[in-house]
């Protein structure tokens, strides 16, 4: 931004030198021609009144002369010619060749009307001066006077002129560099902190930090007031954040204790209920079953949602560690937990990230794979990023079903009878997103469902260096 500022001001320091030194240069060097042109106007009506006598008498000895010698103070070539255009004298030998635009002067001569002013000579124009005077013998045209001027001298002050206008431009340019960028940078700074400060008052929200100020007193006065106002701000989400956290902590310690107590009660009731009640009893404990089930679920989805520090993790320690968590439930429900893949991967990733993943998407598999089945953990390092691929052979689900089965407490219409609070997939995807990775559901061929943690690598292993596959590719763990 404060490098668009700086040309934007560039530009209009740069639109006002030129509308400046433009006009002034164009004035200077017409003011120059002009000078020039009266200059030699002046000279060629002079000479052509003395050629009026030697043009009647057929004498041009005196003439010549007289031409001769301007030529050699002034440098200025001098034609008279009869009015058949046939040359009566010359200040050279051999005479200057006409080009075309003096032909026609000689001509606008001839029949009695004066040389017009040039249009303006540009430095790169090297034509000649040429102006042409009728030569009256009793108000009659007998003959013509003709001028040749270089334009050299002129071209170079002109040039001269126009350097010194780029030159000033150029200082005026540097000028304002060196007055515009302190101002830019007093302008910008505050806006380059809330840049700043926006990006790392949502990693303090996030982490239960007390974010930093963004405003230092610096800046125009508007700006100053938008910092101050954006650290209110960003004090109160700060404020209104911890505060929801404070209560996700109160509400699992308040209530896991009277849940604990209440199943506890219903439990002793067990054997002590009236054969007409006891289906009611049942229902009973099965709802503060599920209510427990879905209380841990909140408090493991906030905590996923709470930002923690990043640390390096092994990949292989996190999921053996997961399959053999789940192998005793799978082999109970004659499921086969399955290994493969690339080992020795690591990633970036909060503490306990890798188990937190692997329980929620593990959760899902076991429960919908079926009997006698096999489920896949298979680890991968593909374009700079580390896979955690899950599959299941159970029922899938739907493809335009893929996107929302991330989201909190979303549950497939064909498994609504299914025990669960819909909060494991959003649970593990949110637990990515905070790593900075990602969680994608596929529907691979032959059936079932593959979702896949993409997690990013430590940033020594960002180039993508990929550890050896494990000999014999797919290996049983149970």
């Amino acid at each position: 931004m404060a490098a668009r500022l700086l040309v934007i001001v560039l530009f209009l320091v740069g639109l006002l030198a030129a509308g400046l030194g433009v006009p002034l240069a164009l004035s200077y060097a017409q003011a120059r021609q002009l000078t020039m042109f009266t200059d030699r106007l002046t000279d060629t009506i002079f000479y052509a009144s003395v050629a009026e006598r030697p043009i009647t008498q057929a004498d041009t000895t005196g003439l010549a002369t007289e031409l001769e010698r301007y030529d050699a103070v002034y440098g200025v070539a001098v034609l008279v010619l009869d009015e058949d255009g046939r040359l009566v004298a010359t200040s050279r030998q051999p005479p200057p060749v006409l080009d075309a635009d003096a032909q026609e002067r000689v001509q606008l001569a001839l029949a009695n009307r004066r040389s017009e002013v040039y249009p303006l000579l540009l430095p790169w124009d090297e034509r000649p001066l040429v102006l042409a005077e009728p030569v009256l013998v009793d108000t009659e045209v007998r003959g013509v006077a003709v001028t040749i001027s270089p334009t050299d001298a002129l071209r170079a002050e002109e040039l001269r002129v126009w350097s010194l206008v780029v030159a000033a431009g150029l200082a005026a340019l540097a000028m304002g560099v060196v007055v515009a960028l302190p101002i830019v940078r007093w302008i910008l700074r505050p806006v380059r902190r809330l840049d700043e400060g926006t990006g790392r008052v949502a990693a303090a929200v996030l982490a239960g930090a007390e974010p930093a100020p963004v405003a230092d007193g610096s800046g125009p006065a508007e700006l100053r007031r938008l910092s101050v106002s954006f650290d209110r701000m960003a004090e109160t989400v700060a404020q209104a954040y911890a505060a929801q956290r404070a209560f996700v902590a109160d509400a699992s310690h308040q209530l896991r204790n009277p849940l604990t107590a209440l199943r506890l009660r219903l439990s002793n009731l067990d054997g002590h209920v009236d054969a007409v009640a006891a289906e009611d009893h049942a229902a009973a404990l099965e709802e503060a079953e599920r209510l427990s089930t879905l209380l841990d679920g909140l408090l493991a989805l906030a905590r996923a949602e709470r930002t923690a520090p990043l640390a390096v993790a092994d990949v292989d320690t996190g999921v053996e560690d997961r399959l053999d968590a789940w192998r005793p439930l799978a082999e109970h429900m004659d499921l086969q937990l399955v290994r493969g893949g690339v080992t020795g991967l690591r990633v970036l990733a909060p503490e306990g990230a890798i188990e937190t993943v692997l329980d929620a998407v593990l959760d899902n598999a076991v429960k919908f794979a079926p009997a006698g089945s096999a489920i896949s953990v298979r680890t991968a390092s593909v374009d700079g990023r580390v896979e955690v691929a899950v599959r299941d052979t159970g029922p899938g689900m739907a493809p335009e079903e893929l996107e929302r089965a991330t989201g909190r407490f979303w549950r497939s219409p064909g498994q609504s009878n299914t025990e669960g609070s819909g909060l494991g997939l959003a649970i593990a995807a949110r637990t990515l997103e905070v790593a900075g990775g990602e969680l994608v559901l596929e529907l691979p061929s032959g059936g079932g469902l593959r979702v896949v943690a993409r997690f990013p690598p430590p940033p020594d292993e960002a180039g993508g260096v990929a550890p050896e596959l494990q000999p014999g590719g797919l290996t049983a763990t149970g």
